[in-house]
Protein backbone atom coordinates (compact mmCIF):
# COMPACT_ATOMS: atom_id res chain seq x y z
CA UNK A 1 0.00 0.00 0.00
CA UNK A 2 1.48 3.38 -1.02
CA UNK A 3 1.83 6.33 1.32
CA UNK A 4 0.30 9.65 0.45
CA UNK A 5 3.71 11.32 -0.11
CA UNK A 6 4.88 8.47 -2.19
CA UNK A 7 1.72 8.77 -4.26
CA UNK A 8 2.26 12.49 -4.80
CA UNK A 9 5.86 11.96 -5.89
CA UNK A 10 4.79 9.28 -8.26
CA UNK A 11 2.06 11.51 -9.62
CA UNK A 12 4.63 14.29 -10.11
CA UNK A 13 6.80 11.94 -12.12
CA UNK A 14 3.91 10.91 -14.36
CA UNK A 15 2.34 14.43 -14.73
CA UNK A 16 1.39 15.50 -18.19
CA UNK A 17 3.87 17.74 -20.12
CA UNK A 18 1.44 20.71 -20.04
CA UNK A 19 1.31 20.64 -16.21
CA UNK A 20 5.12 20.47 -15.91
CA UNK A 21 5.46 23.43 -18.29
CA UNK A 22 3.01 25.46 -16.16
CA UNK A 23 4.95 24.81 -12.99
CA UNK A 24 8.27 25.79 -14.66
CA UNK A 25 6.78 29.09 -15.82
CA UNK A 26 5.49 29.90 -12.33
CA UNK A 27 8.95 29.10 -10.80
CA UNK A 28 10.67 31.24 -13.42
CA UNK A 29 8.40 34.15 -12.54
CA UNK A 30 9.33 33.92 -8.84
CA UNK A 31 13.07 33.84 -9.64
CA UNK A 32 12.74 36.85 -11.95
CA UNK A 33 10.97 38.88 -9.29
CA UNK A 34 13.65 37.95 -6.69
CA UNK A 35 16.52 38.99 -9.00
CA UNK A 36 14.76 42.25 -9.81
CA UNK A 37 14.44 43.04 -6.09
CA UNK A 38 18.15 42.31 -5.55
CA UNK A 39 19.18 44.49 -8.47
CA UNK A 40 17.12 47.38 -7.14
CA UNK A 41 18.79 46.97 -3.70
CA UNK A 42 22.37 46.99 -5.13
CA UNK A 43 23.62 50.56 -5.86
CA UNK A 44 24.70 51.20 -9.42
CA UNK A 45 28.30 52.38 -9.85
CA UNK A 46 31.53 51.76 -7.88
CA UNK A 47 31.41 50.52 -4.26
CA UNK A 48 31.34 53.35 -1.75
CA UNK A 49 34.71 53.85 0.04
CA UNK A 50 35.44 55.33 3.45
CA UNK A 51 35.88 59.10 3.22
CA UNK A 52 39.48 60.32 3.16
CA UNK A 53 40.69 61.78 6.46
CA UNK A 54 40.65 65.56 6.65
CA UNK A 55 43.81 67.60 6.95
CA UNK A 56 43.00 68.26 10.59
CA UNK A 57 42.67 64.51 11.22
CA UNK A 58 46.00 63.91 9.50
CA UNK A 59 47.61 66.66 11.58
CA UNK A 60 46.30 65.00 14.75
CA UNK A 61 47.76 61.69 13.59
CA UNK A 62 51.13 63.39 13.11
CA UNK A 63 51.06 64.89 16.59
CA UNK A 64 50.22 61.48 18.02
CA UNK A 65 53.15 59.95 16.12
CA UNK A 66 55.44 62.70 17.41
CA UNK A 67 54.49 61.73 20.97
CA UNK A 68 55.16 58.07 20.15
CA UNK A 69 58.55 58.98 18.67
CA UNK A 70 59.56 61.00 21.72
CA UNK A 71 58.33 58.32 24.15
CA UNK A 72 60.27 55.64 22.26
CA UNK A 73 63.29 57.96 22.03
CA UNK A 74 63.45 58.41 25.80
CA UNK A 75 63.02 54.65 26.30
CA UNK A 76 65.89 54.24 23.82
CA UNK A 77 67.98 56.80 25.72
CA UNK A 78 67.22 54.99 28.99
CA UNK A 79 68.37 51.69 27.51
CA UNK A 80 71.57 53.36 26.26
CA UNK A 81 72.31 54.55 29.81
CA UNK A 82 71.57 51.05 31.08
CA UNK A 83 73.88 49.65 28.42
CA UNK A 84 76.74 51.87 29.61
CA UNK A 85 76.28 50.55 33.17
CA UNK A 86 75.98 46.95 31.98
CA UNK A 87 79.15 47.25 29.89
CA UNK A 88 81.07 48.61 32.88
CA UNK A 89 79.76 45.72 34.99
CA UNK A 90 80.71 43.25 32.25
CA UNK A 91 84.24 44.68 32.03
CA UNK A 92 84.62 44.52 35.82
CA UNK A 93 83.31 40.94 35.82
CA UNK A 94 85.85 39.96 33.15
CA UNK A 95 88.69 41.48 35.19
CA UNK A 96 87.48 39.64 38.31
CA UNK A 97 87.35 36.43 36.30
CA UNK A 98 90.90 36.90 34.97
CA UNK A 99 92.20 37.65 38.49
CA UNK A 100 90.37 34.66 39.94
CA UNK A 101 91.67 32.30 37.27
CA UNK A 102 95.26 33.58 37.69
CA UNK A 103 94.97 33.17 41.49
CA UNK A 104 93.60 29.66 41.00
CA UNK A 105 96.52 28.67 38.76
CA UNK A 106 99.07 30.10 41.20
CA UNK A 107 97.55 28.20 44.12
CA UNK A 108 97.36 24.99 42.09
CA UNK A 109 101.07 25.29 41.22
CA UNK A 110 102.05 25.92 44.85
CA UNK A 111 99.96 22.99 46.10
CA UNK A 112 101.51 20.70 43.47
CA UNK A 113 105.02 21.76 44.52
CA UNK A 114 104.27 21.05 48.19
CA UNK A 115 102.81 17.65 47.30
CA UNK A 116 105.89 16.79 45.23
CA UNK A 117 108.22 17.89 48.02
CA UNK A 118 106.29 15.85 50.61
CA UNK A 119 106.46 12.79 48.38
CA UNK A 120 110.24 13.09 47.87
CA UNK A 121 111.17 13.79 51.51
CA UNK A 122 108.54 11.77 53.29
CA UNK A 123 108.54 8.52 51.35
CA UNK A 124 110.55 6.45 53.99
CA UNK A 125 109.10 5.20 57.18
CA UNK A 126 109.89 7.90 59.73
CA UNK A 127 110.23 5.55 62.65
CA UNK A 128 112.79 3.43 60.76
CA UNK A 129 114.64 6.54 59.73
CA UNK A 130 114.69 7.76 63.33
CA UNK A 131 116.00 4.42 64.64
CA UNK A 132 118.81 4.25 62.10
CA UNK A 133 119.67 7.90 62.16
CA UNK A 134 123.11 8.83 63.46
CA UNK A 135 121.83 12.31 64.31
CA UNK A 136 118.37 12.10 65.94
CA UNK A 137 118.23 15.89 66.51
CA UNK A 138 118.63 16.57 62.79
CA UNK A 139 115.99 14.00 62.00
CA UNK A 140 113.54 15.56 64.45
CA UNK A 141 114.13 18.97 62.87
CA UNK A 142 113.37 17.49 59.45
CA UNK A 143 110.27 15.74 60.80
CA UNK A 144 109.00 19.00 62.28
CA UNK A 145 109.61 20.68 58.94
CA UNK A 146 107.63 17.93 57.21
CA UNK A 147 104.71 18.45 59.60
CA UNK A 148 104.72 22.12 58.73
CA UNK A 149 104.86 21.28 55.01
CA UNK A 150 101.92 18.89 55.37
CA UNK A 151 99.91 21.53 57.18
CA UNK A 152 100.78 24.02 54.46
CA UNK A 153 99.79 21.53 51.82
CA UNK A 154 96.39 21.02 53.47
CA UNK A 155 95.88 24.79 53.70
CA UNK A 156 96.88 25.21 50.05
CA UNK A 157 94.42 22.52 48.98
CA UNK A 158 91.67 24.41 50.82
CA UNK A 159 92.78 27.65 49.18
CA UNK A 160 92.75 26.01 45.74
CA UNK A 161 89.20 24.79 46.38
CA UNK A 162 88.11 28.27 47.46
CA UNK A 163 89.88 29.86 44.49
CA UNK A 164 88.21 27.45 42.10
CA UNK A 165 84.77 28.28 43.53
CA UNK A 166 85.54 31.99 43.28
CA UNK A 167 86.60 31.56 39.64
CA UNK A 168 83.38 29.68 38.86
CA UNK A 169 81.31 32.45 40.48
CA UNK A 170 83.26 35.07 38.53
CA UNK A 171 82.73 33.14 35.30
CA UNK A 172 78.97 32.90 35.94
CA UNK A 173 78.85 36.61 36.82
CA UNK A 174 80.72 37.57 33.66
CA UNK A 175 78.37 35.48 31.52
CA UNK A 176 75.32 37.06 33.18
CA UNK A 177 76.66 40.57 32.52
CA UNK A 178 77.46 39.73 28.88
CA UNK A 179 73.98 38.23 28.41
CA UNK A 180 72.49 41.40 29.92
CA UNK A 181 74.45 43.56 27.46
CA UNK A 182 73.28 41.43 24.53
CA UNK A 183 69.65 41.67 25.65
CA UNK A 184 69.87 45.47 25.94
CA UNK A 185 71.52 45.77 22.52
CA UNK A 186 68.74 43.66 21.01
CA UNK A 187 66.11 45.87 22.67
CA UNK A 188 67.87 48.99 21.38
CA UNK A 189 67.84 47.62 17.84
CA UNK A 190 64.09 47.01 18.09
CA UNK A 191 63.37 50.53 19.38
CA UNK A 192 65.68 52.05 16.76
CA UNK A 193 63.74 50.31 13.99
CA UNK A 194 60.37 51.46 15.38
CA UNK A 195 61.54 55.08 15.70
CA UNK A 196 63.03 55.09 12.20
CA UNK A 197 59.77 53.82 10.69
CA UNK A 198 57.70 56.39 12.58
CA UNK A 199 60.02 59.23 11.56
CA UNK A 200 59.85 58.11 7.92
CA UNK A 201 56.06 58.12 8.10
CA UNK A 202 55.91 61.53 9.79
CA UNK A 203 58.21 63.01 7.15
CA UNK A 204 56.26 61.53 4.23
CA UNK A 205 54.77 63.90 1.63
CA UNK A 206 51.22 63.16 2.81
CA UNK A 207 51.83 64.28 6.38
CA UNK A 208 54.06 67.17 5.36
CA UNK A 209 51.24 68.50 3.21
CA UNK A 210 48.75 67.99 6.02
CA UNK A 211 50.90 69.93 8.47
CA UNK A 212 51.63 72.62 5.92
CA UNK A 213 47.96 73.21 5.14
CA UNK A 214 46.46 72.57 8.56
CA UNK A 215 49.26 74.41 10.35
CA UNK A 216 51.31 73.31 13.34
CA UNK A 217 50.53 74.58 16.80
CA UNK A 218 52.62 77.56 17.79
CA UNK A 219 54.55 80.04 15.75
CA UNK A 220 57.44 79.77 13.37
CA UNK A 221 60.71 79.31 15.26
CA UNK A 222 62.82 82.44 15.59
CA UNK A 223 65.95 83.11 17.57
CA UNK A 224 65.01 85.00 20.73
CA UNK A 225 67.47 86.47 23.20
CA UNK A 226 65.92 86.52 26.66
CA UNK A 227 67.64 87.99 29.71
CA UNK A 228 68.29 85.18 32.22
CA UNK A 229 68.32 86.17 35.88
CA UNK A 230 70.94 84.67 38.20
CA UNK A 231 74.65 83.87 38.17
CA UNK A 232 74.69 80.28 39.38
CA UNK A 233 75.28 77.15 37.30
CA UNK A 234 71.57 76.66 36.57
CA UNK A 235 71.26 80.14 35.03
CA UNK A 236 74.49 79.59 33.08
CA UNK A 237 73.10 76.31 31.69
CA UNK A 238 69.92 78.10 30.61
CA UNK A 239 71.92 80.85 28.86
CA UNK A 240 73.99 78.27 26.99
CA UNK A 241 70.88 76.36 25.93
CA UNK A 242 69.54 79.56 24.35
CA UNK A 243 72.64 79.68 22.13
CA UNK A 244 71.54 76.36 20.59
CA UNK A 245 68.29 77.77 19.20
CA UNK A 246 67.29 76.70 15.66
CA UNK A 247 69.46 73.58 15.73
CA UNK A 248 67.40 70.60 14.54
CA UNK A 249 65.72 68.02 16.72
CA UNK A 250 67.17 64.57 16.01
CA UNK A 251 66.12 61.63 18.18
CA UNK A 252 68.96 60.25 20.30
CA UNK A 253 71.21 63.26 19.54
CA UNK A 254 73.19 65.11 22.21
CA UNK A 255 74.92 67.79 20.16
CA UNK A 256 76.71 69.72 19.03
CA UNK A 257 74.77 69.98 15.74
CA UNK A 258 71.42 68.53 16.83
CA UNK A 259 69.57 67.42 19.96
CA UNK A 260 66.63 65.57 21.37
CA UNK A 261 64.98 66.96 24.51
CA UNK A 262 67.09 65.19 27.16
CA UNK A 263 70.19 65.54 24.98
CA UNK A 264 69.87 69.34 25.08
CA UNK A 265 69.48 69.29 28.88
CA UNK A 266 72.50 67.00 29.28
CA UNK A 267 74.67 69.17 27.02
CA UNK A 268 73.64 72.42 28.76
CA UNK A 269 74.57 71.15 32.22
CA UNK A 270 77.71 69.49 30.92
CA UNK A 271 78.85 72.97 29.85
CA UNK A 272 78.73 74.12 33.47
CA UNK A 273 80.49 71.03 34.84
CA UNK A 274 77.47 68.97 35.90
CA UNK A 275 77.11 65.48 34.49
CA UNK A 276 73.57 64.30 33.77
CA UNK A 277 72.46 61.10 32.03
CA UNK A 278 70.90 61.33 28.56
CA UNK A 279 67.49 60.12 29.71
CA UNK A 280 64.46 61.99 31.09
CA UNK A 281 63.77 59.24 33.63
CA UNK A 282 67.22 59.64 35.21
CA UNK A 283 67.16 63.45 34.92
CA UNK A 284 63.89 63.39 36.86
CA UNK A 285 65.73 61.84 39.84
CA UNK A 286 68.95 63.86 39.45
CA UNK A 287 67.94 66.80 41.65
CA UNK A 288 65.41 68.21 44.11
CA UNK A 289 61.75 68.23 43.14
CA UNK A 290 60.12 71.66 43.33
CA UNK A 291 56.64 73.06 42.75
CA UNK A 292 55.66 75.07 39.69
CA UNK A 293 55.51 78.20 41.86
CA UNK A 294 59.18 77.75 42.86
CA UNK A 295 60.52 77.65 39.30
CA UNK A 296 63.53 79.75 38.42
CA UNK A 297 65.88 79.84 35.39
CA UNK A 298 67.77 76.60 34.81
CA UNK A 299 65.27 74.30 36.51
CA UNK A 300 64.16 71.29 34.49
CA UNK A 301 60.48 71.12 33.53
CA UNK A 302 58.90 67.77 32.65
CA UNK A 303 55.76 66.95 30.70
CA UNK A 304 53.40 63.98 30.25
CA UNK A 305 52.69 61.30 32.82
CA UNK A 306 55.57 59.15 31.55
CA UNK A 307 58.00 62.14 31.67
CA UNK A 308 58.97 61.67 28.02
CA UNK A 309 59.62 65.39 27.44
CA UNK A 310 61.84 67.85 29.28
CA UNK A 311 62.85 71.48 28.83
CA UNK A 312 64.93 74.13 30.65
CA UNK A 313 62.96 76.86 32.38
CA UNK A 314 63.88 80.44 31.46
CA UNK A 315 61.48 82.50 33.56
CA UNK A 316 58.20 84.24 32.79
CA UNK A 317 56.46 80.94 32.06
CA UNK A 318 58.86 80.18 29.18
CA UNK A 319 61.31 77.38 28.51
CA UNK A 320 63.86 76.37 25.88
CA UNK A 321 63.54 72.84 24.52
CA UNK A 322 64.07 70.50 21.58
CA UNK A 323 60.44 69.73 20.69
CA UNK A 324 60.06 66.96 18.11
CA UNK A 325 61.09 65.47 14.77
CA UNK A 326 61.03 68.11 12.03
CA UNK A 327 61.34 70.97 14.53
CA UNK A 328 64.27 72.91 16.01
CA UNK A 329 65.49 74.01 19.43
CA UNK A 330 63.27 76.94 20.37
CA UNK A 331 61.66 78.79 23.24
CA UNK A 332 58.06 77.97 24.12
CA UNK A 333 55.43 78.60 26.76
CA UNK A 334 54.70 76.12 29.53
CA UNK A 335 51.01 76.91 29.14
CA UNK A 336 48.65 74.36 27.58
CA UNK A 337 51.18 71.58 28.04
CA UNK A 338 50.71 68.48 30.24
CA UNK A 339 53.05 69.68 33.01
CA UNK A 340 54.29 66.77 35.17
CA UNK A 341 56.74 68.44 37.55
CA UNK A 342 60.05 70.26 37.95
CA UNK A 343 63.52 69.44 39.24
CA UNK A 344 66.25 71.75 40.50
CA UNK A 345 69.68 70.48 39.50
CA UNK A 346 71.79 73.38 40.80
CA UNK A 347 71.50 76.88 42.27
Amino acid sequence: MRTRNGGEKAAGRHARPQERLGRSRRLGGVVSLTLAALLIAIPVGPASADPEPSLQDLAKQVEKMHNEIETLTEEYNGQREKLKTAKKAADAAQKTLSTSEADLEAKRAKAAMLAQNAYITGGLNRMLAFATSSDPDTFLDRAATMDVLEQQQGAEVNQVTAAREAAERARAGAKARIDEVQEIVSDLDGKRDKITKLVTKVESNLFRRALGEAGRPGTRAQRVNLPIAGSGKAAQAARWALTQQLKPYVWGAEGPGSYDCSGLVMAAYQKVGISLPHYTGSQWTAGRHISREELRPGDLVFFYSDLHHVGIYLGGGMMVHAPQTGDVVRIASLANRPFAGAVRIAD
